[in-house]
């Protein structure tokens, strides 16, 4: 049976030219290994900003809730979605991929409608903030596990 430290020392490996290449080549895969965490941690904090701002204009007349869909924003930033950049002149710098923005908000249809307009259902909205809050913090204690195994890989324990 593998450890998790066992996998990561191996994802770890590599052997480049030079000192500077294997620096390099070794932050981009500590990066590769904790980036589907940072992107599940950066759309939720993302997702409580956006059902805080629902839950704070819940008295604005004509306000509308606003809100996106996390599986799809997540399997969107996991597929490195990205967006090219296009060199016009030589005497640009040479053009990269940019990763694609924040996700597309959504309007959310209310289950009962108001009389000023406003599409807010405060309860729901406070059920959805409590529910993202508890996968944000899931989110953060599994990469913290993730950062832990990390630790042992390059210690050797």
């Amino acid at each position: 049976m593998q450890t998790g430290s066992g996998r990561m020392a191996r994802h770890l490996q590599s052997t480049p030219a030079s000192p500077q290449d294997r620096q390099s080549n070794m932050l981009d895969r500590i990066d590769s290994f904790l980036a589907p965490n940072v992107r599940a941690l950066n759309l939720r904090a993302y997702r409580s900003e956006v059902l805080a701002g629902n839950i704070a204009n819940a008295d604005t007349p004509n306000y509308k809730a606003r809100d996106f869909d996390f599986r799809a924003a997540m399997t969107g930033a996991t597929a490195r979605a990205t967006l090219q950049v296009a060199r016009t002149s030589a005497g640009h710098l040479e053009p990269k991929s940019v990763a694609s923005g924040t996700p597309r908000l959504q309007f959310r249809a209310p289950m009962q409608p108001s009389i000023d307009g406003n599409t807010v259902e405060t309860d729901a909205e406070v059920g959805r903030f409590s529910d993202n809050a508890m996968r944000y913090q899931a989110a953060l204690t599994f990469t913290s596990g993730r950062i832990r195994t990390l630790q042992s890989a390059v210690t050797g324990q």
